[in-house]
């Protein structure tokens, strides 16, 4: 190790002379290739316990991240195109990566300061990091609701809940590092051994996640999965946005999504042969039996985001928490729901084909008209109304449905008893849980 720092120093020198990334790796290539990428961040620490200024350190970073990708080369993945999800995945886990180094850093840094003042500014500064690192929760969900699935689909169960279960270690760790700081007021030696171990499990934890995801999930699902399953994950992707300004999109895919219920599981001896070994000896040591459950029933109505039977629906918005009131473009009435859990006004089937202004006693009517009246022309995006029934206080909403294409279908009024959290603040937040 003491003569991989030494080497390392070399760079740093290099890298003082503004040499370029791409001069480094030509010329340090042999040096380079004996230090695995989950050294450099150990090498790293070593250099600020012997006094490198972390501004000279963190401009390893870039280099980092180079000689991250150009290892990752010589494995099984080569020329994924540029747009591509999994291109996007490894590159928000480059910048991962970046964050993951500099808060590795300023966590060395802490607790080998000598005063205060010093102290405190790198305290802060490992709050900073923490803040930016704390985006990697975007990054792991689209993992986990997009790629995930159709891993379970063909049968593979144990690495998605292995790999959950580390994300969301990281996630919980980050999130209770940033209560402990703060509630620290004054930045000790104490105090600054307990933030800088714990910072510095956090860098080496999400560290090893990139690692992980870049060299055996990444390579295995890219010989997995189809053309058309990678459009519905970029699609979907997409709309719950990126880490990272993904650029110019190279990647046309000609295929239609295909999403993990319409894929057979069955995974063929090919794409067996095409993985990684270590995701090959966790995945299907033990075999895999592929989830074939159909979703899509006979008498199933599509909706936009699943299948339910007509049966179904009615029993959803009667175990709702809440009651609704649909009327449509016409302002007259379609639907309502009963609650099982709460009432709200009294409504009866009469009231269907009735105009929903004289749903209301006639000193509100004026008043219901106008809301409506407003939602039609797009003044408001919902408007809301506070009221007493007896004991109970409710809250009512009343928003515009729109269509696929924005256009106005109607109104729904929403009805919910929020009795118990006005009168009893302090015992709901008694219940709040982080999930």
């Amino acid at each position: 190790m003491s003569r991989k720092i030494d080497l390392v120093k070399e760079l740093l020198k290099s890298i003082h002379r503004d040499v370029s990334v791409e001069e480094l790796k030509k010329k340090y290539s042999d040096i380079l290739s004996q230090i695995s990428p989950i050294e450099i961040p150990l090498i790293e620490q070593q250099l600020v316990r012997e006094g490198i200024s972390i501004e000279d350190i963190l401009k390893l970073c870039d280099l980092h991240v180079e000689l991250f990708r150009e290892f990752l080369k010589s494995r099984e993945l080569r020329e994924v195109p540029k747009g591509h999800p999994v291109d996007l995945f490894m590159r928000e886990n480059e910048w991962i990566l970046k964050q993951a180094e500099a808060l590795s850093l300023y966590a060395s840094a802490l607790v080998n300061a000598t005063d205060e003042n010093t102290r405190k500014s790198y305290l802060e500064a490992v709050k900073r990091m923490l803040v930016e690192l704390r985006k990697i929760r975007l990054h792991y969900r689209k993992i986990q609701m997009l790629v995930f699935p159709y891993l379970e689909r063909r049968g593979i169960v144990a690495v998605p809940r292995v790999l959950w279960g580390r994300e969301d270690q990281v996630i919980m760790k980050i999130r209770q590092l940033l209560e402990l700081l703060s509630r620290i007021n004054v930045v000790d030696e104490s105090s600054a051994k307990l933030v800088s171990e714990k910072a510095l499990e956090i860098a080496k934890e999400a560290g090893e996640l990139v690692f992980r995801e870049n060299k055996i999930l990444y390579p295995a699902v890219y010989a997995l999965f189809s053309e058309g399953e990678w459009v519905a994950i970029a699609e979907i992707a997409n709309e719950m946005g990126w880490l990272i300004d993904i650029g110019e999109v190279e990647w046309k895919p000609s295929a239609k999504p295909v999403l993990p219920y319409e894929i057979d599981g069955r995974i063929t001896p090919q794409q067996i042969e095409a993985l990684p070994q270590e995701f090959r000896s966790m995945a299907l040591a033990r075999g895999v039996e592929p989830d074939n459950y159909v979703i899509k029933r006979d008498n199933d109505i599509e909706l936009s985001t699943g299948f339910l039977t007509a049966g179904e629906i009615d029993a959803i918005f009667r175990s709702l928490p809440l009651e609704v009131t649909y009327a449509d473009k016409n302002d007259r009435v379609r639907f309502f729901s009963e609650s099982r859990l709460g009432r709200g006004f009294v409504r009866t089937k009469t009231i269907l084909g009735r105009r929903i202004e004289f749903c209301h006693p006639p000193r509100l009517e004026k008043l219901v008209r106008q809301t409506v009246d407003e939602l039609k022309q797009g003044k408001a995006s919902y408007r809301e109304f506070w009221t007493k029934l007896g004991d109970s206080i409710l809250r009512v909403l009343v928003v515009p449905v729109k269509g696929v294409n924005g256009e106005y279908l109607g109104t729904i009024e929403i009805v919910e008893d929020m009795t118990e959290i006005i009168n009893k603040p302090e015992e709901i937040k008694k219940k709040i849980m982080v999930l």
